[in-house]
């Protein structure tokens, strides 16, 4: 029999699209050997944030280094919580290039974004999720503002996938603590046997290929059929989980900020969602891109509306009313920063702060949006246990890897990591 006469040939993506489940897939050793990372005292956890228009850099980033630095004016508007981050120049990721589209790359490090055939890698808050994704309801959160769900996403699956990003508040809170009738809750359950056992299908229709096909073909079902085994191992995860209860919601349910005029204040509904799910620890990871290049004329804190769209605005070509506005925008996202800082740092957690079990890292992937230059980025990382209250500056002509500061988190996370992306080893200056 002709191999090749299979009259529908086997589509790992285009088979478990129709299945309708995730392609954000575990590894199998999540479920077994990593089970006991974070069982002892309260969890680290970890969110991403990016915005991928940036901030404006001479605003941002201190005059001196180490812990005597001056602060910026946008720094200075997170005066209270000095103590709390660290704010580093002279990262980048190495090879990628190419203005705006890097803003998918901010979490993976995947290089040449521009180039023919290009495909993306692993993010970092997935890469996380394999080891420690388990152990909550909730492998990871995916969030946006603004964004374009179709296109931009700070998550991508091993098999560089985007993954869509949740982009209203009130759907969030209803996943987190909306249990459903009891009828609802048999639905969801047997909807979970049901790609059980489609998976089962799929599996045994790609063992009888096996004998009948190229070994190149063969170590190609393998992996398939790897996958499979692992995205079995995801959906019993979370049929356990869906026989306990939800949390109990601590606040009211959100109003979705459907004006896409109103992006801070969308931001902010998404960070107060995002440190609810954090501290029921209904998940302990989360992304969130506020997409401000898909943002139209915005309000400002003072209720004017700019002179044009996010985008137009960052290409300012040193306009003065441009970056006034800018400026502007800049101030009131550090100020929705410092507030949920601010929340971290009231919560109780044992005998500590949340925040110090909360690694929050803010950044971009430009690190000047006018000029499209990807080179010096805007870091600034927060809480989580780090040793703090510094200006961690590296050459702006030789940028040390972004990725060496994703390798740090990782550890904190209780994570074995050596390397990600183009990582040369952890970040010098944040402690042991």
């Amino acid at each position: 029999m002709n191999p090749h006469a299979w009259t529908a040939p086997l589509s790992r993506r285009r088979v478990l699209r129709g299945a309708g489940v995730s392609l954000a897939l575990p590894w199998l050793e999540a479920l077994s050997a990593r089970a006991s990372v974070g069982a002892a005292g309260p969890p680290m956890r970890a969110i991403f944030i990016s915005n991928n228009l940036g901030v404006l850099p001479k605003p941002f980033f201190p005059e001196g280094t180490g812990a005597d630095y001056t602060p910026s004016p946008l720094l200075e508007r997170l005066a209270a919580h000095r103590a709390d981050f660290t704010v580093v120049s002279g990262l980048s990721h190495p090879n990628v290039r190419g203005g705006h589209s890097t803003e998918n790359c901010f979490l993976t490090a995947a290089r040449n974004p521009t180039a023919s055939g290009f495909r993306n890698t692993i993010s970092l808050d997935q890469f996380a999720a394999e080891r420690i994704g388990h152990l909550t309801r909730f492998a990871t959160l995916n969030l946006g503002v603004n964004i374009d769900r179709g296109n931009r996403s700070l998550a991508w699956t091993r098999d560089g996938s985007l993954i869509p990003a949740e982009d209203r508040p009130s759907r969030l809170f209803e996943r987190l603590f909306v249990e459903g009738t009891a009828a609802e809750v048999a639905a969801r359950r047997r909807r979970l046997r049901e790609r059980e056992s489609i998976l089962d299908a799929l599996a045994a229709d790609a063992r009888r290929l096996e004998a009948r096909v190229s070994a190149a073909d063969r170590r190609r079902l393998e992996q398939y059929l790897t996958s499979v085994r692992e995205l079995e191992d995801r959906l019993q995860v979370a049929g356990a989980w869906e026989a306990r209860p939800r949390p109990a919601a601590p606040a009211a349910r959100p109003a979705d900020v459907t004006d896409r005029a109103r992006l801070f204040e969308g931001f902010e509904a998404m960070l107060a969602m995002a440190r609810l799910a954090l501290e029921t620890d209904s998940t302990r990871l989360v992304t969130l891109m506020v997409d401000a290049f898909a943002t139209p004329a915005f309000r400002l804190a003072d209720e004017r509306t700019t002179t044009d769209g996010y985008h137009n605005l960052s290409h300012h070509g040193q306009s003065a009313e441009k970056l006034a506005q800018l400026e502007q925008a800049d101030r009131w996202q550090m100020d929705l920063l410092g507030a949920f800082l601010t929340a971290l740092a009231d919560r109780r957690e044992g005998d500590g702060r949340l925040l110090d079990r909360t690694i929050v890292l803010y950044g971009s992937n430009l690190g000047d949006a006018n000029t499209h230059d990807n080179t010096n980025l805007p870091i600034l990382l927060a809480g989580g246990g780090f040793r703090h209250g510094s200006h961690l500056a590296h050459p702006h002509d030789d940028n040390r890897p972004l990725s060496n500061l994703f390798v740090s988190i990782l550890r904190r996370l209780g994570i074995e990591a050596d390397a990600f992306g183009s990582s040369t080893g952890p970040l010098a200056g944040l402690g042991p």
